[in-house]
């Protein structure tokens, strides 16, 4: 069953998606209105992870923006599947936020981290009507058959991306391969190169945080994407 999760201590929800037992990590900070929809930030965490190695450090920045975390955990362990952990479970994941508190479905983001960026890249594509804005730190695609999602997505959805230039796990070459082919399809892509930084997200959370939502906050859908066809 589902822990409430109100103020400064997020809650482990569990719920069904795809015919399985699924769960995600639910913050709605006490600077969240109960009766004026919020804003949903999705957190994906990296391969060999858990949601709470990403939500923690973004509490803070939460409780100041008035921001609901939902941080949900990929089906195995070694990172996210688009079968799966796909739209399906983001979209479940959303509506079982929005059965607990009204959120505002003109501002749904996603932020990932490593393997979760991959993924949160990849769903804004394939959600780009659904999503407002994606942000991510230390992830882009390697593999370029990857690059065929672009040709999926019917919104010109704004992409931040946020990457070290020393990063073992994701090359500059990827970088850049990723970065034009995004361009290259006419999306409003930011690539932020970090000197010095490998692929650690604690080392810059709080910085790559506070710059990431900066970006998304400013971005949201004209109408809800409930009135969209999907």
């Amino acid at each position: 069953m589902s822990t409430e999760a109100l103020g400064t201590a997020p809650g482990n929800v569990t719920f069904r998606s795809g015919g399985h037992e699924r769960y995600y990590y639910l913050l709605v900070p006490a600077s969240v209105s109960a009766s004026i929809p919020a804003p949903v930030l999705l957190l994906l965490h990296g391969s060999y992870s858990t949601p709470l190695d990403i939500l923690p450090a973004w509490i803070d920045l939460a409780e100041r923006e008035g921001v609901i975390l939902a941080a949900p955990k990929s089906m195995v362990e070694y990172g996210w599947r688009i079968h799966g952990d796909g739209p399906e479970l983001m979209r479940d994941v959303i509506d079982d936020v929005a059965a607990k508190h009204p959120i505002d479905r003109r501002r749904l983001y996603i932020f990932g981290h490593s393997a979760g960026a991959v993924h949160a890249l990849t769903l804004g594509l394939l959600e780009s009507r659904y999503f407002a804005a994606v942000a991510i730190h230390a992830g882009v695609w390697i593999d370029h058959s990857s690059f065929n999602v672009i040709a999926v997505a019917r919104r010109k959805i704004p992409l931040w991306i946020a990457i070290g230039d020393r990063d073992e796990q994701f090359p500059l070459p990827s970088v850049r391969a990723t970065e034009a082919a995004l361009r290259g399809a006419g999306l409003p892509v930011i690539v932020t190169i970090m000197k010095g930084h490998r692929h650690s997200y604690d080392d810059v959370a709080p910085h790559v945080n506070r710059d990431a939502w900066a970006f998304l906050q400013a971005v949201q859908l004209e109408q809800s994407p409930a009135f969209q066809p999907y």
